[in-house]
């Protein structure tokens, strides 16, 4: 089983024919997801992918025509809000949006009003959702996962693709790979993600990949022990980051002592959460 995507996800895909969306729209279809649409304003009636996807001008159009249930977002930064948007005044769902650089002020408001609306938003500035042997929405490399009963959530995503070719170097696979997006403002927290495996009867095991910055990872520990019964195991990134600096994502950076590496991996150890010391223990830990 899966959370968020699988088989049955109805694809559309927002900036298709620019660059990135084009590239990474064939990956998806090579790899078996299952896009319906693509949607760029002005180039509606074209087919791009091979002549395997149509495209539409907007997403309500392409919504009404193929029944596409999920979107995924490689807009530039500048118009990306107002494509979630779309999508959402569509009737879409879940919008996973990859697009990175977006405001922060932009952020807030988009994600008040998803909040409102009860549409799920993944990201932004994240790698997407695969679930393996199904279907891959967003930019991880799919040949890296194989289909299994750990779910993993990240913050990061290039430690993402590390820590699930790492677990299927070693015969551990996964339900669902997750990144969350690692900007101060995502649409989609720790939390939310642990509940979902929590409540997933074929996840029986799941990875968390944090990070210095904010505070997420202490109310994922918090929720941890009050809410989880599977076992977690996590890694946090960012150990020798120095104060007041940020270090790759927005949302990386440790102010006024607190959201340091120290304060994660005790808040983790402190609820029973077996923390690693590099991405490569990760699964000596869960075996």
């Amino acid at each position: 089983m899966a959370i968020l995507v699988d088989r049955n996800t109805r694809l559309l895909v927002q900036g298709i024919t620019g660059h990135e969306g084009e590239f990474h729209c064939r990956q998806m279809v090579a790899y078996g997801t299952q896009i319906v649409a693509g949607v760029t304003p002005g180039k509606g009636g074209q087919c791009v992918c091979a002549g395997q996807v149509p495209v539409f001008d907007t997403v309500e159009d392409a919504v009404t025509a193929t029944g596409a249930n999920a979107s995924i977002v490689y807009v530039p930064a500048p118009s990306a809000p107002d494509a979630i948007l779309e999508a959402a005044d569509a009737g879409i769902p879940l919008i996973v949006c990859v697009t990175e650089g977006i405001p922060i002020h932009d952020m807030i408001r988009v994600c008040a009003r998803l909040a409102r609306e009860g549409v799920r938003l993944i990201g932004p500035n994240c790698p997407g959702v695969l679930s393996p042997g199904q279907a891959n929405v967003g930019i991880i490399p799919g040949r890296v996962g194989m289909p299994g009963l750990v779910g993993v959530v990240s913050r990061s995503g290039t430690l993402t693709y590390e820590v699930i070719h790492a677990l299927t170097r070693r015969g551990i696979g996964q339900s669902t790979c997750v990144g969350i997006g690692g900007d101060p403002v995502i649409g989609t927290t720790f939390v939310e993600v642990l509940e979902m495996f929590e409540r997933d009867p074929l996840t029986e095991g799941v990875v968390l990949i944090g990070e210095i910055g904010g505070g997420d990872e202490e109310r994922a520990a918090q929720f941890i022990a009050e809410r989880m019964t599977k076992p977690v195991t996590a890694f946090v990134a960012g150990r020798a980051a120095p104060p007041d600096k940020r270090m790759g994502h927005a949302g990386a950076i440790i102010e006024g002592g607190s959201g340091g590496a120290a304060e994660k991996v005790a808040a983790f150890e402190a609820v029973g959460v077996q923390v690693a010391a590099h991405p490569g223990q990760i699964p000596d830990l869960i075996v």
